[in-house]
């Protein structure tokens, strides 16, 4: 039997949850800690993703504290583009977090399904992504790992940030180096303190990638990639879909000067995003 733990408003009004409460169906996916399935809350048929995590394993890798920050994060977080958690419970061995459903998967995987994404498409995500990133921002958190596996789509064609396992809430300079190699800002690899300009760099990576199907900075090695993104190694393939405003939105995010990023509030209203963004936030491919 699962020990209750109070969990916030939806996916109905109950305020204690245990195993006994919902139908386990599929299996969706599998981390390094445990696994995700499909569910539906058995009184009110609401569909979720139950990710249970084995207490075993998180302890094991000293990720108990990093665990529950990311649940403190996500649980009070309400953005259109940031996945719902909305509440966990726990056993002798397994902790169960409530999540969103996100019926179309990883970003991750539909672009490398199509190699790379259309103009309005990319910036109709990356549109979405500053928006969010916005909102976090003002509450003082910081992602720190923004890359196409922690995005996923939702039955409507919206993006949504799914893991916060990296994020902090800070409004001070931090000095942990995290995240993922080919989406690091320069202070990071320096070991430099950053902020939360941090993200404004991952979403230059991100929009490059979208265009053009690779990583700006990737090369053969990690000693490689890092020297690349110190000097800022930019370079545009001639690929003719790729137009000249979205290189510029590119160049104002990928700046090694952290304070002169382009602002989110500037990404919004950059030419080439007001040109092809749908303001819904819905791509339909």
């Amino acid at each position: 039997m699962a020990s209750e733990t109070q969990i916030h408003h939806e996916p109905n009004r109950k305020k204690f949850w245990s195993l006994k409460d919902f139908e386990i169906g599929k299996p969706l996916g599998k981390g390094k800690f445990g696994r995700v399935y499909l569910a539906r809350e058995a009184k009110s048929k609401y569909v979720v993703a139950l990710k249970i995590i084995f207490k075993e394993q998180i302890e094991k890798h000293g990720m108990h504290h990093q665990l529950k920050r990311e649940m403190e994060i996500q649980t009070n977080l309400r953005h259109q583009n940031v996945l719902r958690l909305y509440g966990w419970f726990h056993d002798e061995e397994r902790i169960f977090l409530i999540l969103e459903y996100a019926h179309g998967g990883e970003l991750y995987g539909e672009l490398r399904k199509s190699g790379h994404f259309s103009e309005k498409q990319a910036a109709t995500y990356i549109l979405s992504l500053a928006q969010a990133l916005a909102y976090c921002h003002e509450k003082h958190v910081i992602h720190r790992d923004i890359k196409p596996e922690n995005l996923l789509i939702d039955h409507r064609g919206r993006l949504k940030i799914a893991d916060f396992g990296w994020s902090v809430q800070s409004s001070s300079k931090r000095h942990t180096m995290c995240g993922t190699l080919d989406y690091l800002a320069p202070e990071m690899v320096e070991n430099k303190a950053h902020d939360h300009a941090v993200d404004k760099w991952t979403l230059g990576i991100l929009c490059y990638e979208f265009l053009y199907g690779v990583p700006p900075f990737e090369a053969e090695t990690q000693r490689d990639t890092f020297k690349r993104i110190v000097k800022v190694d930019l370079c545009y393939p001639p690929i003719p879909h790729v137009s000249a405003e979205a290189k510029d939105l590119i160049s104002r995010l990928l700046v090694k000067d952290s304070s002169k990023r382009l602002s989110l509030q500037n990404i919004t209203e950059h030419p080439w995003i007001i040109k092809n963004a749908d303001p819904s936030g819905i791509c339909e491919n």
